[in-house]
């Protein structure tokens, strides 16, 4: 018998309860947990989702029961990868590309600015560099 990933979970995990459909409190294995910190949910395509309250990583969480964090999906077999059509390349939207360039033209005018006063440091020199390189592959990207 195959048992899901959030059963497998809750079965290694101390004062368990149902706090309402597909969600449960438990006391968090990866600390010493008085009360229950430990929110398990299981979202709608079997996948386990771990919170613990007091910030425990979900890591830290599986590794306590001796699990790993793959164990917190569900399983896929027979899965036909040729079956996913191959995604067409397109160019960017131009709008994606103005923004893009607006973004860098204000680190450039920031930049710009901060040398009538202060000079650029290395760190700013190479960010001016890496946003006026940016904003020429922009241009050549939408032909401009």
């Amino acid at each position: 018998m195959v048992t899901s990933p959030v059963h497998t979970l809750l079965a290694l995990l101390d004062s368990v309860r149902n706090s309402r459909p597909g969600v449960w409190q438990a006391r968090c294995p990866a600390h010493d947990d008085a009360s229950p910190s430990l929110s398990v949910k299981e979202d709608r395509d079997g996948t386990v989702l771990i919170k613990c309250w007091a910030g425990c990583s979900a890591q830290e969480v599986v590794n306590a029961v001796g699990l790993e964090l793959r164990d917190l999906f569900p399983a896929t077999t027979n899965f036909d990868h040729a079956r996913i059509p191959q995604r067409e390349r397109r160019p960017w939207q131009a709008i994606d590309v103005l923004r893009a360039v607006a973004a860098e033209v204000t680190v450039i005018a920031v930049v710009a600015g901060k040398l009538n006063y202060t000079g650029l440091d290395e760190i700013d020199k190479a960010r001016l560099t890496l946003a006026i390189g940016r904003v020429f592959t922009a241009v050549s990207a939408v032909g401009a």
